[in-house]
């Protein structure tokens, strides 16, 4: 479908796709997405690990997001709103969930280890700040989505520049969570507490680091793409997408199975090590 986009000096056609979308990359990616999904909503009610809701919820809209792909792709090259809008908001903001968990979990390991002393924000407003930053940035960028699904020309400019906003909110986030967890990590290797020779906190600040750099790379990617506006390479080509989006938030799931947060929760519980009852928590 065409619609007509006005720039400043230039009126041009402007298309929802740049390309014929990949029914076999979208459907892959749906399967995918469902396995590690199912997984961590198995995981997580099954150890009452309430902090990832967020984190299951953002792994369905990716789910979603590749059937709205997989639909476009059957209606090549008369693509209709509904597969589009689905594809391109649940896409987008689906990270930003994933966030959300992740940040949680850093106040958390820092409660299980009893080592606030080595935090540079106080950490009852730690989680509250990154938090609030991370539902900024999801509004920011779900609105700035829906404006640019409308088709209207002025709409499409100001959705792509909301959008932009967004995801530059969520790199600085980003950013500062992991400074945050740097200068934790640092201090607390430096002057260990007593439970630290006894939990295992250092496989899942690792898992966090791995997590937060897949997502700060895709954000970072997808902040270039609408950068170089809607006639640039990236846009333009499936394959960056599939890349820097959907494999590597597909990663970021798949660690986090394998490092589920669900034993940081049990051993602040006081309910011992987990690693026996949760599939994919592993020592390494």
């Amino acid at each position: 479908m065409l619609v007509t986009r006005q720039d400043d000096t230039v009126l041009a056609d402007f298309e929802y796709y740049k390309y014929t979308p990949s029914m076999a990359g979208a459907v892959v990616f749906v399967i995918l997405f469902v396995i590690t999904s199912v997984l961590h909503l198995w995981q997580m009610f099954r150890t009452r690990t309430w902090f990832m809701i967020p984190f299951c919820i953002g792994g369905v809209m990716e789910v979603i997001g590749y059937i709205g792909r997989a639909a476009s792709s059957q209606e090549t090259p008369d693509w209709t709103l509904g597969p589009y809008i689905i594809q391109s908001i649940f896409l987008l903001v689906a990270p930003a969930l994933f966030a959300a968990s992740i940040y949680m979990e850093l106040a958390r390991i820092v409660l299980m280890v009893e080592a606030d002393h080595a935090l540079f924000i106080r950490r009852k407003w730690l989680t509250t700040i990154f938090v609030c930053g991370d539902v900024l940035s999801f509004l920011m960028q779900s609105s700035g989505g829906g404006l640019m699904a409308s088709g209207n020309s002025d709409s499409v400019n100001k959705g792509e520049s909301i959008i932009m906003g967004g995801l530059a909110v969520q790199l600085i986030f980003f950013f500062l969570f992991i400074v945050a967890g740097a200068v934790f990590h640092a201090r607390v290797r430096k002057s260990p507490t007593a439970k630290c020779a006894r939990y295992p906190w250092q496989k899942h600040m690792v898992s966090l680091y791995l997590v937060s750099v897949l997502i700060f790379v895709r954000c970072l990617v997808r902040l270039i793409e609408y950068g170089q506006g809607f006639d640039g390479y990236i846009i333009s080509h499936e394959i960056y997408l599939f890349i820097f989006d959907a494999l590597l938030m597909w990663l970021a799931m798949v660690v986090m199975n394998w490092v589920h947060p669900s034993e940081v929760a049990a051993l602040i519980r006081g309910y011992g090590k987990m690693s026996d009852k949760v599939i994919g928590t592993k020592d390494v």
